[in-house]
Order: C-alpha cells, then structure tokens, then sequence
C-alpha cells in the first residue's frame, strides 16, 4: 500500500496563461489530497523535450492537426478561443460584418513572428472562413496579448478563460460572435504508459477529471 500511494516528484511543464486561469488550481488541490508528493511546475511557453529536459508530464494547447511524436498524449479538452478587441478600438473602425472585413483591422497575434497568421473561424451552420493577417503585435505571451487588446492595439484571438470577465464587464468586445476561432486542444504528454510511477499516474488522471468538471463555453 505505502508502495502504491502517490509519492515522490513529479515535473510538470505547462503554459503561463494555462497555469494562471485553471492548472494552478487543480494542481494544488491534487497536492492537498496527496501530501507524500512534491510537484515541480515549469511554468514557460517554450515547447519542452521530455527526456532531455526530464519532464515526467507536459500540458500543452495545439490546434489541429497536431503532429505526431512518440510521446503519449491524453486529451483533457477543448480551449475555447475568441476574437475581441477594446471598444476603443472599434470606435475608430467600422464593427465588421462578416470574417473577411477583418482582414484590414488592426491586429495583435500570438507567435512566433515567422509564420503566417491566419483566423479560422467557425460560423453557422457549419461554415467556416480563412482570414489572413498581418499583426501589429506577436507575442508568445498570452497576458501580453491579452494587455495589447485591453489598451487598443487591435483584435486578438484569446482563449475564453483568459477574457471571459473582460467581456462581461465590457472592457473587451466578442467581435463576430456568430465567428468563433477553432478551438485549441488541452492534452497532456509524456514519454510512456508502462513504468509509470503511482504519483504521475494519479496527477494525470486528477487533470482529467477536472477538466471533465470544466463547463464548456456557452453552458449555462
């Protein structure tokens, strides 16, 4: 039994803006129930090699498709994405009617720098639109993107955890609402099922009951 119980370390790599809004918390309510373990949160933004960095679980968001590895992923849920902008913002541009006209405004992306930016959107009745733009700002920094919409750079495309209160105090606007950008995909890796120790396994397995427990964008 004191075998089996969780103990020990476990490395745990995730990003900021996904540690501030939901991982911080469930993290430490699986260290409340489990006092033998330790956790060791890297909270960065840069994509982590599990062996060489020796990571025992790494949270991530992709947007499909998401490549292959020979890490073993388990998917946790859906980030759920939205295109705002500061009503400052739109005070000075014309609210657009429809994905195209967003094309000219004003933007502010998340990175890196070098690739190409590009919207896509889900509309009704399962419609979808491509739009390309150029970005005033790129960041990898949710927070900073988040801060860049606050104060009027331009439209950000930003997981709905991140603005769902700007938006319901109305310091942000959901443009488009009809327009959602695809959702991103919230999964764990890590290097193998088998040898996994207790304290890894039962982490994993914590992650995922929260993020079942999670209400989906819209309930209510």
């Amino acid at each position: 039994r004191s075998r089996s119980e969780p103990q020990g370390i476990v490395r745990v790599s995730c990003p900021p803006a996904l540690v501030c809004f939901q991982v911080s918390d469930m993290i430490a309510r699986f260290m409340a129930a489990n006092p033998r373990v330790t956790v060791h949160l890297d909270s960065t933004s840069r994509r982590v090699d599990l062996i060489s960095d020796g990571i025992d679980v790494a949270i991530r968001v992709r947007f499909p498709p998401i490549e292959e590895t020979d890490d073993v992923m388990r998917v946790l849920g859906d980030s759920e994405q939205r295109l705002v902008a500061s009503p400052a913002c739109l005070d000075r541009l014309q609210m657009p009617a429809v994905p195209a006209s967003l094309s000219g405004f004003p933007s502010a992306g998340f990175g890196p720098a070098h690739r190409e930016h590009v919207w896509q959107l889900e509309g009704p009745d399962g419609a979808t639109a491509s739009v390309p733009f150029t970005p005033r700002l790129v960041t990898d920094d949710i927070s900073q993107l988040r801060s860049a919409a606050l104060l009027g750079v331009g439209v950000a495309q930003l997981p709905t955890m991140a603005v769902a209160r700007d938006i319901e105090d109305g310091t942000l606007v959901d443009i488009l609402p009809d327009w959602r950008p695809k959702p991103g995909l919230v999964h764990v890796v890590f290097p193998s099922r088998r040898g996994l120790l207790p304290a890894v396994r039962s982490l994993i397995d914590h992650l995922a009951r929260e993020y079942a427990r999670q209400p989906r964008d819209g309930d209510g």
